[in-house]
């Protein structure tokens, strides 16, 4: 195993997205005993052939039934979108903003949005739901995850209630500061924690399985490819 010292996230990020994929790195945390890392198959990219990579800034988002009453006793209950605005102001560079809490029922990112995220030279944005003004963030180019476009407002049906707090998505924890990783196959979460031995292992793994196509292409069965280099 390498010994190599830990890169620095601008080199971590650009080690995922073009030497790396969610496959190779999903591998290795399994083996490593980390068995939920992958968010649902549903949640993928805006656009075709995009790779995200960054920390988690998590948002935790709630649904409401209407604009609020004076006898609302929420904290919330009459400022619009919660502490959305909040929550996109607070982004730093490098990182994803990652939502999740609400239904299906409105768009959780917009453009706008997205506009903001990129002058705050955020990574991204990976919703567990809908997003909207498409072409808008497409003409960006700014990163976006998401279950599929859908242009009904967020305002009067839901809120923000809460960022950099720990999340979860169909059972996979994310914590901030988390590494996500994203490509057409799926988004990963590798926790702080087992980064840089995940991405060490990846590394070498991906360099390994270059080897086994090679021998693969050569004429070697798949049994004896298995056998020698303990990947297939």
């Amino acid at each position: 195993m390498t010994t190599a010292a830990a890169p620095d996230d601008a080199e971590l990020y650009a080690i995922l997205k073009t030497e790396l994929s969610t496959a190779v790195v999903g591998d290795v945390l399994d083996a490593m005993g980390h068995r939920r890392q992958f968010l649902p198959a549903g949640i993928a990219p805006l656009v075709a052939g995009t790779k995200i990579a960054g920390r988690a800034m998590p948002v935790l988002e709630a649904d409401v039934y209407g604009d609020g009453s004076p006898t609302a006793a929420g904290p919330l209950a009459t400022k619009p979108f919660g502490l959305m605005l909040e929550a996109l102001d607070d982004l730093k560079p490098g990182e994803i903003y990652i939502a999740t809490g609400a239904s299906l029922r409105y768009a959780l990112w917009g453009g706008l949005m997205s506009t903001r995220a990129t002058h705050l030279k955020a990574a991204g944005a990976i919703l567990d739901g809908y997003v909207r003004d498409a072409d808008e963030i497409e003409r960006l180019g700014f990163p976006v995850f998401c279950r599929g476009t859908y242009a009904q407002d967020q305002g009067p049906r839901g809120k923000v209630i809460d960022f950099r707090s720990a999340i979860e998505i169909d059972g996979v924890r994310i914590e901030p500061g988390d590494v996500l990783f994203g490509d057409r196959e799926g988004v990963l979460v590798i926790p702080r924690s087992a980064e840089a031995e995940a991405i060490a292992r990846a590394r070498e793994k991906a360099s390994t399985e270059g080897a086994v196509a090679a021998a693969i292409r050569g004429g070697m069965s798949a049994c004896e490819a298995l056998a020698k280099f303990g990947v297939m």
